[in-house]
């Protein structure tokens, strides 16, 4: 084999995760799992990735089987939930169900990660990615079901949450200890917070 032909194949394997990650949005976004869902999916994603000419995406080459069977057992029970959620929401007359544009600072420095989690947060019934702050790595999410800034930190945490699953699963070793760097300094300032009093004293 020439070494350009080596070459081709070599960075078709490496971008083959990403091709798969195409196919499986789009059967997401139609809501069909099916085999013409497939072969439109792969069309498309082969359009895509040869006809735009955008830089080769940066993959970890690291893919977790365990924490990728999480996120997708996770992910398919939030869009049930999400779901039942809205649906009650519509159906409950009493009140309104609120809502508001929250904004999500991520803890993970990368473009595919950031982009995964957004349509992540996307997909899931009742809330949608507005706007997108890349250089702040910031998510700007409106969501329906907010009536308080702890509803609001709790969607903040909910989003979190998706970006630590994705990060497991395909991120790479240096972003997995970036995340986790980054939620011990949350717990510690938490901690920090739960024993410090109103008045700015430390409790001993």
């Amino acid at each position: 084999m020439s070494p350009s032909r080596r070459s081709q194949v070599s960075l078709f394997l490496h971008q083959l995760p990403f091709l798969v990650w195409l196919v499986a949005l789009w059967m997401l976004l139609w809501g069909q799992f099916t085999w013409l869902a497939f072969l439109t999916g792969l069309v498309m994603a082969v359009f895509v990735t040869r006809v735009f000419r955008l830089p080769p995406v940066e993959l970890s080459g690291r893919i977790n089987l365990w924490y990728g069977l999480v996120f997708v057992v996770t992910f398919l029970g939030a869009v049930i939930k999400g779901s039942l959620i809205v649906a009650w929401q519509v159906l409950d007359v009493r009140r309104q169900p609120g809502a508001a544009i929250i904004a999500v600072p991520l803890r993970v420095d990368d473009d595919v990660i950031m982009a995964h989690t957004a349509v992540t947060a996307s997909l899931i019934p009742g809330s949608l990615i507005v706007d997108v702050d890349r250089d702040n790595r910031t998510l700007f999410l409106h969501t329906i079901g907010v009536r308080s800034d702890a509803d609001a930190e709790h969607q903040r945490r909910v989003v979190l949450g998706w970006e630590a699953r994705i990060t497991r699963a395909v991120g790479s070793k240096e972003e997995l200890q970036e995340l986790r760097a980054k939620i011990a300094e949350s717990d510690a300032d938490a901690l920090h917070g739960a024993e410090t009093p109103p008045d700015g004293r430390t409790l001993l």
